[in-house]
This record gives C-alpha cells, sequence and structure tokens, in this order.
C-alpha cells in the first residue's frame, strides 16, 4: 500500500535518501517488510525537492510511471542532485485507478508538497462529497488527479491556504475524510521547512538524529534510532523544535 519518505536536514544527494540504507526506498518498492498485503509497490513513484535549499519556494518534482528500480537513468540523475528537504513516494495502485503519471506522488502546490500512503474505501460514493469540501482548487492541477489521493491533497491545501499550520492541515484532511469513509490515510507533508505526517491504519517510523529528521512508512535500515509511531497520530518536524507526536 505505497510507500514514502520525508527528509529535513543538512544538504546530501537524492541517491542516498532514495538508495541508501539495507531497507531502502528501492528495496521497499520490490520488498517491503511492513504491508497491508501489497507485494509490490511498483506502479510508480515520485520525488520532490526545494532546489535552492529549504525555504527556497515552489520545489522541483520527478515523477514516473514505472517501477523506481527499473529507472536508471534517474538513479544516476539523482547522484547529481543535493537537498536539504525532500518527499519521496512510491506507489501501489488501488484497483480502479490509473497507472498514470498525474497519480504519481509526491502531489505540489505552490511550496507544499504532498503524499498519501492508503486508501479511501468506497471511494465512488464519496468523492463528490470530498471535492466539495475541498472547494475551487482549480488551478492546482494534482488537486484533480484521476486517483482517491487528490480530494485529499485538495482538502490539505486548502486548509494551508486558509492559514493553517502544515500538520493542522493534515489533521483536518484525515478528521474530514474519516467521518465520510474508512480506510488507511497515512498523509506527509512539507512546506520547505518542516514535514508533517500522520498515521491513520499504516506504519509511519521516525528517525531524529542531532541535525536532522526522517520519517518513513518503513525504517531504511535497522539502526535502533528508528522510533514507531503510533496508530492515529500528528507527527510535526522543524528546526529548533524537534520531533512532536500527538493523537489526531
Amino acid at each position: 500500500m505505497c510507500r514514502h519518505l520525508g527528509y529535513l536536514g543538512p544538504e546530501r544527494t537524492l541517491h542516498s535518501l532514495i538508495y541508501g540504507g539495507e531497507h531502502s526506498l528501492e528495496t521497499q518498492a520490490y520488498a517491503p517488510r511492513m504491508t497491508q498485503g501489497n507485494l509490490l509497490n511498483a506502479d510508480g513513484f515520485g520525488v520532490g525537492w526545494y532546489q535552492d535549499g529549504a525555504g527556497s519556494g515552489e520545489p522541483v518534482r520527478f515523477r514516473r510511471a514505472q517501477p523506481l528500480w527499473t529507472d536508471q537513468s534517474f538513479r544516476e540523475v539523482a547522484g547529481a542532485v543535493r537537498a536539504s528537504c525532500a518527499v519521496a513516494a512510491i506507489r501501489s495502485a488501488t484497483v480502479g485507478f490509473p497507472v498514470d503519471e498525474s497519480c504519481a506522488q509526491p502531489f505540489r502546490a505552490g511550496t507544499w508538497l504532498f503524499s498519501h500512503n492508503g486508501k479511501v474505501e468506497g471511494y465512488g460514493g464519496v468523492e463528490a462529497e470530498l471535492r466539495e469540501l475541498a472547494g475551487d482548487v482549480a488551478e492546482v492541477p494534482d488537486a484533480r488527479a484521476p486517483v482517491d489521493s487528490a480530494p485529499l491533497f485538495a482538502l490539505a491545501v486548502r486548509h494551508w491556504r486558509d492559514g493553517a499550520p502544515l500538520g493542522d492541515g493534515l489533521a483536518a484532511a484525515v478528521a474530514a475524510v474519516t467521518a465520510l469513509a474508512p480506510g488507511r490515510y497515512n498523509l506527509l507533508a512539507s512546506d520547505g521547512v518542516s514535514l508533517a505526517a500522520t498515521t491513520w491504519g499504516d506504519s509511519l517510523f521516525v528517525r531524529e538524529d542531532a541535525d536532522a529528521v526522517r520519517i518513513a512508512s518503513e525504517p531504511l535500515d535497522d539502526d535502533p534510532a528508528w522510533r514507531p509511531v503510533p496508530d492515529r497520530s500528528l507527527v510535526t518536524a522543524a528546526p529548533g523544535a524537534g520531533v512532536r507526536v500527538r493523537p489526531l
């Protein structure tokens, strides 16, 4: 059921973030250790990063509809790109949604990046109401993607535009969708200077080092510094504030 990763800290290559570790994001694409029944996350991947450093404005993205491990050109390019803040995701498409680059995450709107690991159960019956709750986001292409993650992204964007902090926007999106439909709602976002994530039905781990934070669906290695996040929680991480976890 998809996997994602957020990083905030000193500049490092995208290659080290995505391919580094015994259980790297690439490895999780074909051999995840913690899964909701899916053995492959082979229906696309993406990464977004802030090219000129944290707080530098709109992020750059690279997305594909193919398995991460098959894109050797990206592997090479990733070694030449450095970032101090990034969000990356690999996809296992839910039946009924296309395997298309438009559905690969992270999604983007202005300075925000967003990823959804999960599924809206009975999406067809609640899509119209979710989109109505999100309001007018016609100028955000990713909010119109043909996948259940899109209206969740649109909901978060609406709250961010209204002034909600990064984590509160995710929490509001989860509150709205869970009032309508069961499902798995692990969301991850960045605004270039902070990270936020929710757990709702799937695994999430945090690793906080002296100068960096990683938030990931699964630990990227066997280092004991990785800590599991309780289900139905909100995680936020920002310079000077450290990592904070609270119940949803």
